[in-house]
């Protein structure tokens, strides 16, 4: 029997194993070794192909997520060549960088010791310290002992521009900076934008991103290259939304695989629960304005050229307590279905009360009183149903006669609640085109709170974005006002408003 590691086969270890006790005492204890050995081979096998366990192995601290098992099975199809191009866009703290930038590219180049990687952040500094990092693992003895054979070069000092032992090349570089004469089998960009810079606001911040993508890292990868984006967004122009624009125009351009991996997910449970629990979030959430929440943690930033209604042309209530309403209406815009957990029930109330104009004349506005949005089962729909109306005794209730709003005003009506049903005539986009002009003139105001935050960055989300429920429920509200003749604009005739005198506090 051939008693080294690789000439061990599956069949003359059964056999071994089975007359273990027959053999001589010092066979025993070599096969055993053997065997420790083998133990050993499929251990450090294992870390080679499965990026998870390489993972662990380098940083025995690595909380792992669900998240990173999906961006490891990413990364092994990039190394495998399944995947060419890939966008992963994370929230922050969420061990984006510290698996993209330090343990994906020194797993890729243990893998691959020939090959060159280009690694790109939105400083040189910031990309450079990636670079040091991974320089120092992949010449740890850690890192060895899964690599055999796998070594840095004898000169590879410097931190931004080092090598293997095999000929494989490491390069750092800032976004913005000179990549001629560099040639890449992997590119890995991570957060091209910084954060001082995104929330300038300036596109031209956003558009100089993309033209140094388009002329330097597209332009210096090798046949069968891989480019990984790995980012926070901001904006629809920042670099992914760009990429993916130029995606759907441009027939014949790079195909991206997307991954959007928001903090707070659709179930409302959080990304990463082992390291960021439900009140971590919502404390975080009350410190941000929205548009950072929805863009930085959400991924789904706003597009302001697309908004029909724009953000800001509400107006802004800064009284502790709401003026004083004529008059209360409540809309309902239910979920499709009533067992669906994917889908919302949405309820917002509005008030009419008076307020001078810049002439000092008392005019008709509107303004928010309260809004709820969750994934509700029937029962639970009808008991909040009840009990917002309780909470406000509106003059009106409005309720969509669609899917479970057909129950609902059933059952509200039986308990002797007067609701108006609505039934819409036109597509959602004529809706709100119908009723912008109430905001564009300066007529409808919210309270300065998170929930109207969440209801005003909707609106300024639509038609792009990717929830419209509280969108619903507003234009049935300011469509009936605006029929009823409660508001006048200059653009209307004139027509009298009721007057129901009333006194209502934020709930």
């Amino acid at each position: 029997m051939d008693l080294s590691v690789e000439g061990i086969k599956d069949e003359d270890l059964r056999n071994a194993l089975e007359h273990l006790e027959v053999l001589p005492k010092s066979e025993q204890i070599e096969l055993n070794q053997m065997l420790d050995l083998l133990e050993q081979k499929k251990e450090i096998q294992a870390k080679q192909e499965d990026f998870i366990k390489f993972a662990q192995a380098m940083d025995h601290n690595f909380l792992v997520g669900e998240h990173h098992k999906i961006i490891a099975r990413t990364v092994e199809k990039i190394a495998n060549g399944e995947l060419k191009r890939v966008i992963i866009n994370i929230a922050p703290r969420h061990g984006k960088s510290h698996i993209m930038s330090y343990l994906f590219p020194a797993w890729f180049m243990g893998k691959f010791p020939d090959k060159q990687i280009i690694m790109a952040s939105h400083t040189a500094d910031l990309a450079v310290d990636f670079g040091r990092k991974v320089r120092n693992l992949v010449g740890s003895k850690d890192y060895q002992a899964i690599f055999p054979g796998v070594d840095l070069q004898a000169d590879s000092k410097a931190s931004g521009r080092w090598g293997t032992n095999q000929g494989g090349v490491y390069y750092a570089c800032g976004v913005g900076g000179a990549l001629a004469g560099r040639g890449a089998h992997l590119c890995i960009i991570d957060d091209p934008h910084s954060e001082q810079e995104a929330k300038t606001g300036n596109p031209a911040v956003f558009d100089s991103a993309y033209e140094w993508y388009q002329s330097g890292p597209r332009q210096r990868l090798m046949p069968g290259g891989a480019i990984c984006l790995i980012m926070t967004r901001w904006s629809k122009r920042d670099l992914t939304g760009r990429i993916l624009d130029n995606m759907v125009k441009n027939e014949g351009s790079d195909n991206w695989e997307v991954i959007e991996l928001p903090m707070e997910l659709p179930s409302g449970e959080p990304l990463w629960p082992e390291f960021w629990t439900k009140k971590d979030i919502e404390a975080l959430k009350s410190t941000l304005d929205m548009r950072y929440w929805m863009a930085q943690y959400q991924q789904q930033p706003t597009s302001e050229g697309a908004a029909i209604i724009k953000r800001e042309w509400w107006q802004e209530w800064e009284e502790e307590y709401p003026p004083h309403c004529d008059y209360i209406i409540q809309s309902w815009d239910t979920a499709f279905e009533k067992n669906n957990r994917a889908d919302y029930s949405a309820c917002t109330t509005w008030g009419v009360f008076y307020h001078p104009d810049e002439h000092g004349v008392n005019k008709a506005n509107i303004i928010l009183l309260d809004a709820f949005k969750d994934r509700l089962e029937f029962p639970e729909l009808k008991r909040k149903a009840q009990e917002m109306y309780k909470e406000y005794e509106p003059d009106t209730l409005l309720i969509e006669k669609k899917a479970s709003g057909a129950p609902l005003l059933y059952e509200l009506r039986a308990m002797g609640i007067i609701v108006s049903e609505v039934t819409p005539s036109k597509d959602k986009i004529t809706r709100v085109n119908a009723v912008a002009d109430l905001f564009s003139s300066g007529h409808v105001w919210a309270p300065k709170t998170r929930w109207a935050e969440a209801i005003i960055e909707e609106v300024a989300e639509f038609p792009v974005g990717s929830h419209d429920d509280f969108v619903d429920s507003m234009t049935q509200a300011m469509d009936r006002f605006r029929r009823g003749g409660f508001i006048r604009l200059d653009i209307d005739e004139e027509d009298e408003a009721k007057e129901f005198h009333r006194k209502r506090e934020y709930y």
